[in-house]
């Protein structure tokens, strides 16, 4: 645990975002029940993440609605985990003042990552229990459905979501265009990726549990809000079971739904069909990070626009050497891909390193591994223009290709690297 003051908090993850087959973070003794030993508590079988942002009005009631219904089922068996990103009203500094009162309450402040899927991932590799599970913290999930949810579990299937598309499910106020975004986003699910989307009803559930075992090793690569696409077509999931609920109006604070989460949908979609598609198998095979080269190498070619446009200005129009010409163009050229590589490329590696003495890290690695391409590239540059008398252009495109390789490999291994932190 983390001590801020006096408060305990979980202590912030980052890594891969691979949920662990066996718990990793030891349940404090703060979390004890009064005269109970680390030794004589009984396992967590159960561990539901909340994740949060802005929340402050809302997290003390669904801290409580969500113990009483917990206590009910699996007394003192159960964690409930907020993960907050650092909400400017405090809903982290509240939550756990809440421990006193809820001592199965666990809390996790944020400040280096965000995003509602990375929360949940990050929430349940410091979780304990064999089952996993996420809510909503705004109540529009009502609480009063985990008991059906845990019960189909018990029943021996590998996930349970509730849903709004079942007998006994439904959306309570949501305008004409809410249901056909809702609709139309499903329809667009089931024509890009059938084999994931079919297997529930409601694909965007944000609301579910699932077995630790059915997920546990497996990376995941969540983008946006829809943990559950990500659950389902990574992990190893055989029996569904689906619970209707009816989807409530927020009572209090402001609604997170943007046309970005949209977006972010489709682009999830797509990144899925991808690695699960043929591509995706090939690349599997070979341990080879096809679709992120691919992307570097996109962002190479703008950076050849950048080299050779500098290249012929500064050589071809002002005179100058060409070595000197070439080191310059290839340098503005290496500012350019960093920062399209850090926001494309490896954007997802980015997200977990965001602070600004990381950002400048990645850039003197990423500046120093393609400044040692620079030399092989001039030496490659000088043996095709003099020792071959090829085109300068063309020998300076030669050349730049010929290092791209080294430049990706040698930058995913060091410059975006993550290490997991505990």
């Amino acid at each position: 645990m983390v001590t801020t003051g006096s408060i305990q908090l979980l202590p912030e993850l980052s890594g891969l975002l691979q949920v662990p087959s066996q718990p990793t973070l030891a349940r404090s003794p703060r979390h004890l029940l009064p005269g109970a030993t680390v030794e004589a508590i009984a396992p967590v079988r159960f561990s539901l993440v909340v994740p949060t942002y802005n929340e402050g009005r809302n997290i003390e009631r669904i801290v409580a609605l969500l113990s009483d219904q917990l206590e009910a089922v699996l007394p003192h068996r159960y964690e409930i985990i907020v993960v907050d990103d650092d909400s400017p009203d405090g809903t982290w500094q509240i939550a756990t003042q809440l421990t006193s009162r809820y001592p199965n309450l666990r809390v996790m402040r944020r400040q280096a990552e965000r995003g509602l899927s990375t929360a949940v991932i990050r929430g349940w590799q410091a979780a304990q229990g064999e089952i996993l599970g996420v809510i909503d913290g705004d109540l529009q999930h009502p609480p009063e459905v985990l008991q059906e949810l845990l019960a189909a579990i018990e029943r021996g299937v590998a996930l349970a979501v509730a849903s709004r598309n079942v007998e006994g499910g439904g959306v309570s106020t949501w305008s004409a265009m809410r249901r056909f975004l809702s609709r139309g986003a499903q329809l667009l699910g089931l024509v890009l990726l059938p084999d994931v989307v079919s297997r529930v009803t409601d694909p965007m559930s944000g609301y579910f549990l699932v077995r630790r075992s059915a997920i546990a090793e497996q990376v995941l690569h969540p983008l946006g809000y829809k943990i559950l696409l990500e659950v389902l077509g990574r992990g190893r999931i055989e029996q569904i079971a689906e619970v209707g609920y009816v989807f409530q109006e927020r009572e209090a604070g402001e609604s997170k739904v943007t046309w970005k989460q949209y977006r972010d949908y489709i682009r999830h979609l797509v990144r899925l069909r991808v690695s699960l598609g043929r591509l995706g198998r090939f690349q599997q095979r070979l341990n080879f990070p096809l679709g992120r080269f691919l992307r570097f190498g996109f962002v190479g070619l703008s950076g050849l626009v950048v080299d050779m446009g500098l290249l012929y200005l500064l050589h071809g129009i002002l005179g100058f050497g060409l070595t000197r010409s070439a080191i310059v163009a290839a340098e503005l050229a290496i500012i350019n891909n960093f920062v399209w590589n850090d926001r494309w490329t490896f954007g997802d590696l980015a997200q977990q390193q965001q602070k600004r003495h990381q950002v400048i890290k990645r850039f003197a690695k990423f500046n120093l591994i393609c400044l040692m391409g620079l030399i092989l590239k001039i030496l490659i540059l000088n043996l095709l223009f003099n020792g071959l008398h090829l085109n300068a252009y063309l020998a300076n495109f030669l050349a730049i290709a010929a290092v791209t390789l080294w430049n990706f490999w040698i930058n995913l291994k060091l410059s975006w690297r993550v290490t997991q932190v505990k």
